[in-house]
């Protein structure tokens, strides 16, 4: 799947994007007040490089560790998610496997959403 969306250079345009949406977004812009948004880009290039199966592994934080106490509610995450899912559609990520990718980061709600388990 990695090839076939376009490589590391998609990976990298989708991540670019996504950061510029969420970081410009008032609904969760404050979870990332003063986060080192170089290394979180870094970390979502190794995950959905990961996540597609390309050369890449992701050696980021485990998910609940990383978003203990931030608060994240599932509207937020619903908000990050779709503007993944935007960031995936804009970059020509094609329908089958921008599902797949969301339905990985999904799959992360529980670990990430305070409350959840």
């Amino acid at each position: 799947m990695f090839d076939r969306i376009g490589g590391r250079e998609t990976v990298e345009s989708v991540v670019d994007e996504f950061y510029d949406r969420v970081l410009n977004d008032e609904r969760v812009h404050h979870h990332f007040e003063g986060s080192d948004t170089t290394a979180l880009r870094a970390h979502q290039v190794q995950f959905i490089s990961a996540v597609t199966g390309g050369p890449v592994e992701y050696d980021g934080r485990d998910m609940r560790e990383a978003h203990r106490g931030m608060g994240i509610t599932d509207e937020e995450f619903d908000v990050v998610a779709g503007h993944l899912n935007a960031a995936l559609s804009g970059n020509g990520v094609p329908d089958e496997e921008r599902e797949r990718i969301l339905a990985e980061v999904e799959a992360l709600r529980p670990e990430v959403v305070e409350g959840r388990s």
